[in-house]
């Protein structure tokens, strides 16, 4: 009898390890299957993803390429048509996304410092980050019609570029300060602890040595803040007007190359020069990207 019973605990054991393995053996067929068709979704998504951005620039390009010249670029629109060239528009981009970068850098990168460096992390700090998130996901329409009434209608500034600067600082304002502030904090703290044990003060420690060592992360969202901007439709149409001159002062009017397009083509009234003037802005615009992309690959 026990003989009997260790043969059976043996056939059982061996039933056992049996059923083992051919389940390892079906859970790892399981698992390269889906492992191989996840890893097919992964590819087909950044396949269409990147069919799709060479479509539309493509697309650009073929209808906009033939009609850029030195004329086009240096030139000034005329006639019913809007014959002739776009640098008004030029300058105008230039000038409003200048003029915002020049208020909203100093304001987003003292925020940030003072969030990181100075500032007793607890539910004020949590909300000032809350505000700033929130800022950055405000639609650019309603960016627009805030700005028309603030600094149009009751500040008294008028369709000039700076309003239009003040409103488009607005949309910068979060984009910089939060990565200022990750840039910050990317600082390795013994550093700073070195700048404290040679007896320099907090001011010292931040302004020679957390914000040059920060200064390629922030450069890079800067300049991402810029390229944003100079896309910016809404916000530039109702603050900056579509008057075409050449704007001198920041009270002056002007049009930007976004509102230029945009009248053109949704007019039909010179689908040409739509394009152009669209190839142009999307050069400017991945001129910034790659810009930012520099920075960034320099600052590591």
């Amino acid at each position: 009898m026990a003989d009997q019973s260790a043969q059976t605990d043996e056939l059982t054991s061996r039933e056992r390890i049996k059923r083992a393995l051919s389940h390892g053996k079906a859970g790892r067929i399981s698992r390269d299957t889906s492992n191989k068709v996840m890893l097919g979704v992964f590819r087909a998504a950044a396949y269409i993803t990147t069919l799709v951005l060479v479509a539309i620039i493509a697309y650009v390009v073929i209808n906009g390429l033939p009609h850029i010249s030195p004329d086009f670029i240096f030139g000034w629109p005329e006639g019913v048509n809007a014959e002739g060239g776009i640098w008004p528009t030029i300058v105008s981009t230039i000038y409003v996304t200048a003029l915002a970068m020049l208020i909203c850098t100093p304001i987003a990168v003292l925020a940030a410092v003072y969030l990181a460096e100075y500032a007793k992390q607890g539910r004020l700090v949590n909300i000032i980050r809350y505000a700033a998130d929130a800022l950055a996901s405000v639609p650019s329409i309603v960016m627009g019609l805030f700005g028309y009434a603030l600094f149009v209608e009751a500040m008294g500034l008028g369709l000039s570029m700076l309003s239009a600067a003040m409103s488009l600082a607005l949309l910068m304002l979060p984009i910089v300060m939060r990565t200022t502030e990750e840039a910050i904090r990317a600082v390795p703290r013994y550093i700073r602890w070195g700048a404290y044990g040679l007896g320099a003060t907090k001011w010292q420690v931040v302004s020679k040595i957390v914000l040059p060592s920060a200064f390629g992360r922030i450069a890079t969202g800067i300049v991402l803040a810029i390229g944003r901007a100079i896309g910016e439709t809404a916000v530039v149409l109702y603050t900056m007007g579509q008057a075409i001159n050449m704007p001198i002062t920041p009270l002056d009017s002007g049009r930007p190359m976004t509102v230029h397009l945009y009248l053109l083509a949704n007019d039909g009234i010179n689908m040409n020069a739509a394009y152009g003037t669209a190839l142009l802005l999307m050069i400017i615009i991945l001129a910034f990207n790659l810009f930012s992309r520099y920075l960034s690959h320099r600052s590591r």
